[in-house]
């Protein structure tokens, strides 16, 4: 991938931002070798002047993005027509056996027994996750995981926006020499455009890439603040788990609220109306809960993701089933995939 060296306000700054097709994922950010660059307010801010050496358009995941050299680089080729939901080698649904992730996890612990099995075979030596902020409750921030107790702290799903890929600069900073990351669609995008950029000081750690189901984030202020603390009148410590089965789920200790989806979609980001990828689909292995109760849908998608999941599976650390016994599921991620798809493309 070639692109001249253009200025992040020729680039990025009119192209990306200003339209408002930022997904905050804070890439060029990371990249920006002379510091030029802040994350503020979900966004690159200019704190320097900018140096003109074309590396963030290079990494970034919303400018000249290409889904076929994506496809070539990432799998050797293209998607079939029949791939809705982009290229795979295996679909199952699988579920942690350790009650310890069971208690934590989201839907079936499958991203949490990955990392836990590849940390404690020493596949990895951290994970890029999204935490949970001491200052404001059950406000997602970028971790840097490095032990299991840390992974286990990070397990479950957080409706707003966590710029994980920030703590990228972190693991490298601690000379990280293989970490997982997990993220949205938008992060894998930016990863994988940056792997194609040949960016090796960023890429080179990096040996798994989980990806996340995800149709939207939700603004934290608007969706936390506003509406379950403010007009439902929930104490927003007390939310020990929030999730989506065709509502808006938030548990607390005193039991479960439900949402209708219609009053929460006003506080959706505004940028992800341009996404167009809703099962991650440049990740190394895809997850998400597809209306599944206590099991996730798994999505393997290249070798390595494959060679994990399949160690993983054979150590005893997950229990699965094929995907026939929840079609249901599968037809979700197929209406979902193609939902996404025909929004991102009115966009």
């Amino acid at each position: 991938m070639s692109i001249s060296k253009v200025s992040f306000e020729e680039s990025i700054g009119n192209n990306v931002v200003a339209p408002g097709k930022c997904v905050s994922c804070g890439m060029c950010v990371v990249v920006c070798p002379f510091n030029c660059l802040e994350y503020k307010e979900e966004k690159p801010n200019l704190i320097n002047e900018c140096k003109v050496c074309g590396i963030c358009p290079q990494a970034c995941p919303q400018y000249e993005w290409s889904q076929s050299k994506a496809e070539n680089f990432v799998f050797g080729r293209e998607r079939k027509a029949e791939e809705e939901f982009g290229v795979y080698r295996r679909l199952v649904v699988a579920q942690a056996k350790d009650n310890k992730i069971l208690k934590v996890c989201q839907d079936g612990g499958v991203v949490t027994t990955l990392l836990l099995f590849a940390l404690e075979n020493g596949l990895i030596d951290g994970a890029i996750v999204s935490g949970i902020s001491e200052e404001k409750p059950f406000y997602p921030i970028p971790k840097l995981a490095t032990n299991s107790k840390q992974i286990l702290e990070c397990a479950g799903t957080k409706y707003s926006y966590s710029p994980n890929i920030l703590a990228l600069a972190e693991g490298i900073k601690q000379k990280k020499a293989s970490m997982a990351f997990v993220g949205t669609p938008c992060q894998i995008h930016a990863i994988r455009k940056m792997q194609m950029t040949g960016l090796k000081r960023y890429t080179a750690p990096l040996k798994f890439l989980i990806g996340l189901m995800c149709s939207e984030c939700f603004n934290y202020e608007g969706l936390m603040e506003k509406h379950i603390r403010e007009t439902l009148g929930i104490n927003l410590n007390g939310i020990r788990k929030m999730n989506i089965k065709g509502k808006m789920l938030v548990t607390t200790e005193t039991g479960v609220q439900t949402i209708p989806l219609a009053d929460v979609k006003q506080y959706a980001r505004k940028s992800c109306r341009f996404c167009d990828d809703f099962s991650s689909e440049f990740a190394d292995i895809s997850t998400g809960g597809l209306g599944l109760d206590g099991w996730t849908f798994t999505i393997i998608r290249t070798e390595k993701g494959e060679e994990l999941f399949s160690n993983a599976e054979k150590a005893g650390f997950l229990s699965t089933k094929t995907v026939d016994k929840e079609i249901n599921a599968l037809n979700l991620l197929i209406k979902l995939s193609k939902k996404k798809k025909e929004t991102g493309k009115a966009c």
